[in-house]
């Protein structure tokens, strides 16, 4: 894993100012949400919080290259199609043949484009909240499983489970 770390790209998806009320009046803040991800199957995501936008960004880093996960891909795409959840945001994901590219809009494209998949769809429903967008493009990821790692997990062959 640590070879992995050094070739790593990140996005920033999302840069919002926050605020706490005290008594002499506001202070402001900076939360940061970043994706990291080595176009080849590994992805992560990460929040930072600093009264500085580059602090903030190296903070959410920092915690994206902790949250690593890896992604099945075939061919260039997805193995499935996936929805999930996250909060009230819908994610829905489908797999797309060469040559498509990835059709994603808002907060799911940066996470398909730095896990590396080449061609997908997706669509987002309900809230476009763009942190919960990305946890749930994150967990839809993390979902998928190829014939080969199904028949693995269940100790049969991959025709066994294809019938």
């Amino acid at each position: 894993m640590a070879e992995t770390k050094q070739e790593l790209k990140e996005k920033v998806v999302n840069v919002s100012r926050v605020a706490k009320v005290v008594k002499g009046g506001r202070t402001f803040r900076f939360s940061v949400l970043v994706v990291v991800g080595d176009e080849n199957g590994h992805i992560g995501v990460g929040t930072g919080k600093s009264s500085e936008v580059p602090e903030a960004i190296k903070k959410a880093t920092d915690d994206a290259k902790k949250n690593l996960i890896e992604v099945s891909i075939v061919n260039g795409t997805l193995p499935h199609e996936m929805t999930t959840n996250f909060g009230s945001s819908k994610v829905i994901i489908k797999p797309a043949v060469e040559g498509t590219g990835v059709i994603a809009g808002g907060a799911v494209r940066p996470v398909l484009e730095l896990a590396g998949v080449k061609n997908v769809t997706a669509k987002t429903l309900g809230s476009r909240n763009s942190r919960n967008v990305v946890y749930a493009t994150i967990k839809a990821l993390k979902l998928m499983r190829t014939p080969e790692e199904v028949a693995r997990l269940r100790g049969k062959t991959v025709e066994e489970i294809l019938k």
